[in-house]
């Protein structure tokens, strides 16, 4: 499966069934994923890490 395939069946998910609570749960879990991947290689990751 394509990447925009799978977000497209999420969102007609989230339209179908009145599910759009869901989207900040999960915009937040995208943003501490991509936060944690790109402080790993920088002098900021041990402050990042205590936050967690």
């Amino acid at each position: 499966m394509s990447k925009i395939k799978i977000i497209s069946q999420y969102l007609s998910f989230l339209k179908e069934n009145k599910k759009w609570w869901l989207m900040p749960i999960v915009i937040l879990i995208i943003f501490i994923g991509a936060l944690l991947v790109f402080a790993k290689g920088s002098p900021l990751a041990p402050f990042i890490y205590t936050l967690f």
